[in-house]
């Protein structure tokens, strides 16, 4: 496609997830079409002991054993995952303008891994036995700070929170930096782990996870009209964005153009989707304008699709609406790797750079009869080839909380 004045290169990717430790074994997992979800020995004891865990994963090896130790899960996967997108995109952080290098995170909850534990020290009157490392843990900005420790980029880098958006919103937010001439360079996504025994509780207790444990490779089904709830995942993506003169300057390979970017909030509940999508409408609408396209240009659709009974009928009935009764074919990652809060809106924009890369969607797992009068065209079964041109990747989280990027070939 032409260039726009407004769009900003993707010129790396990485992804670390219960499908694999890079991204193209993440895309081999996600392609066969089957859930990755099983029982966890971390969760036992719990209502719901099923999660999509990581476990070829190391990350002693990985980050060295005084790094590692210093660090929890979410900052081990996103650290790596940093350098990995670096490499991806033929960065040399040696050699680098590090003060126009930015580092731009999204978070859902940080650090919960941690705070049981730590607290249970506190409260069993053992405080000499805290780590002080719990409360810099705890600080929702300091995996980014980690990742510039890591790389030397010495840019602007802070995290945003906006819940299961957080990923993709933080990507919005670092496309803003990059065309307002802040950096040359952005490292954007966001890691997370939702393997959390108080965090797993408490989206049991709030009914969002599903129940059916003696089998977790059915439990999780967007669209399905039998869903009833998401699984619960961990992971990581960064993308390595530039301005795309920036990206032909230095003779990198450019994946795929974000070309636009929306926010919108529902104002409406703290844990619940507006019943109508309200918010996700207009985000998505608005995300279409920003990046010049209509709804007609839109080729996939990576929704964001949790298997939630109100989540998946709100967002299937705004799909209706802007796209009409033969909506573009849609995809729902979280059927397969799960769902890592905020890591997964970030993971599901490097899985829409790999579509249009490939001219492939990827199918969703276990999406076998729709709600009555709300059909969407699910990829089931197997990867669909595809000439696509646009994409959007479409993210919503607690608080209303709604970003939609659209992607496009270069």
């Amino acid at each position: 496609m032409t260039r726009g004045p407004r769009d900003v290169a993707v010129t790396g990717l990485a992804m670390i997830t219960p499908g694999g430790p890079t991204a193209d074994s993440t895309w081999d997992s996600m392609c066969t079409g089957q859930s990755l979800a099983r029982t966890d020995p971390h969760l036992t004891g719990l209502p719901v002991d099923i999660s999509c865990h990581i476990d070829d994963f190391d990350a002693f090896s990985e980050l060295g054993r005084p790094l590692a130790r210093r660090l929890d899960r979410t900052a081990h996967l996103t650290l790596v995952a940093a350098r990995q997108a670096v490499t991806d995109a033929k960065l040399d952080p040696a050699h680098w303008p590090s003060e126009r290098v930015g580092v731009i995170l999204g978070v859902g909850g940080n650090s919960l891994q941690n705070y049981g534990r730590e607290f249970a020290l506190l409260t069993q009157g053992r405080p000499a036995a805290v780590s002080p490392m719990a409360l810099p843990r705890s600080v929702p900005n300091m995996v980014a700070a980690e990742v510039s420790l890591d790389l030397g980029a010495r840019g602007p880098g802070f995290t945003v929170a906006s819940a299961c958006a957080g990923g993709a919103t933080a990507i919005a937010v670092a496309r803003q930096l990059l065309l307002a001439g802040s950096c040359d360079i952005v490292l954007t996504g966001s890691g997370e782990s939702g393997r959390c025994r108080m965090g797993a509780t408490c989206f049991s207790q709030l009914g969002a996870l599903s129940r059916r444990t003696d089998d977790p490779a059915s439990a999780c089904r967007p669209f399905d009209r039998q869903r009833d709830g998401f699984v619960l995942s961990e992971g990581a993506a960064i993308l390595a964005l530039e301005l795309p003169d920036h990206a032909v300057r230095r003779g990198a390979r450019i994946r795929a153009l974000l070309r636009g970017c929306a926010s919108s909030s529902d104002a409406y509940h703290p844990v619940a989707p507006h019943p109508e999508g309200d918010g996700a409408e207009r985000a998505i609408r608005a995300a279409l304008a920003d990046a010049g396209c209509t709804p007609a240009d839109v080729g996939h659709v990576n929704t964001h699709g949790t298997s939630t009974p109100a989540g998946d009928a709100a967002e299937a009935r705004v799909l209706l609406r802007v796209f009409g009764a033969a909506p573009p074919p849609v995809t729902a990652s979280k059927s397969v790797l799960g769902h890592a809060l905020g890591a997964s809106a970030a993971i599901e924009a490097a899985l829409t750079v790999l579509t249009l890369e490939r001219r492939q969607i990827p199918p969703t797992a276990n999406c076998h009869a729709q709600d009555d009068g709300r059909a969407l065209d699910v990829v089931t079964g197997q990867p669909r080839t595809a000439e696509i041109d646009v994409a959007i990747s479409s993210s919503f989280g607690f608080g209303g909380q709604n970003t939609v990027l659209v992607l496009t070939t270069p």
